[in-house]
């Protein structure tokens, strides 16, 4: 099996993406951060669940991006509930995030000699950040075989899989589901609570209800306020 670095941080999306890298006859190596997120149970669940769906490494990178800020997930900005989702970046968007997330996945990757990546992005069911258009995946693939020495003194191109990204939210779950995955071992909240239970109201706990609902499938995980939606 080839080796692929998987972007993985415990949501349902990055948990199905890592199925889904599987099912294609890829070896994952699961790669998390630690970066000064407030919804760091998503970690904890991505700690818990990486070897039981496959993952052959689990590789927990640790940098503070607090200490730049620019995001409510970073920063002391609240995080918007139940507002309506269109075309503007709200603040939860974290600069330059998936730059930063692909250029240790590509550093890993060409480290164990591996071509491949797989990242979790999807552009149908998402909250409008910039870093998740199929143009910017395509982009950051050029980058990886214009800045390396595997794409240029090697020959050898990598490739950056986004395997989600014109699916909606509902679709995701299905396929999912068929490859086994378990969902009550995600996390998705941009603002749990202490104890760790999603709100229920911010953009990703909206987003993965909406999907569950489409796809006729309860949710697993509790919520704070699912009742409201």
């Amino acid at each position: 099996m080839k080796k692929a670095v998987v972007l993985y941080s415990g949501g349902l999306d990055s948990t199905t993406c890592m199925a889904i890298a599987e099912a294609e006859g890829f070896s994952p190596y699961a790669l998390s951060f630690a970066y000064g997120q407030r919804h760091s149970i998503e970690l904890e669940k991505a700690r818990e669940y990486a070897p039981r769906i496959g993952a052959q490494d689990h590789l927990v990178v640790d940098f503070d991006l607090r200490r730049i800020g620019g995001s409510s997930l970073t920063g002391d900005l609240e995080v918007p509930k139940g507002r309506e989702m269109d075309d503007s970046i709200p603040s939860t968007y974290v600069p330059a995030r998936n730059t930063i997330f692909l250029s240790f996945a590509l550093s890993w990757a060409e480290t164990m000699g591996a071509l491949d990546i797989f990242i979790g992005v999807n552009a149908l069911d998402y909250s409008g950040y910039p870093d998740c258009r199929p143009e910017y995946i395509a982009a950051f693939e050029r980058v990886a075989n214009l800045a390396t020495r595997t794409g240029t003194e090697e020959g050898k191109r990598f490739r950056v899989h986004a395997p989600l990204i014109h699916l909606t939210k509902a679709r995701i779950i299905r396929r999912g589901l068929e490859l086994g995955v378990d969902y009550g071992l995600t996390h998705s909240c941009y603002d749990p609570s202490p104890d760790g239970m999603a709100c229920g109201e911010c953009d990703s706990c909206r987003l993965r209800l909406k999907g569950f609902r489409e796809a006729g499938v309860q949710d697993p995980i509790p919520y704070l306020r699912r009742e409201n939606l």
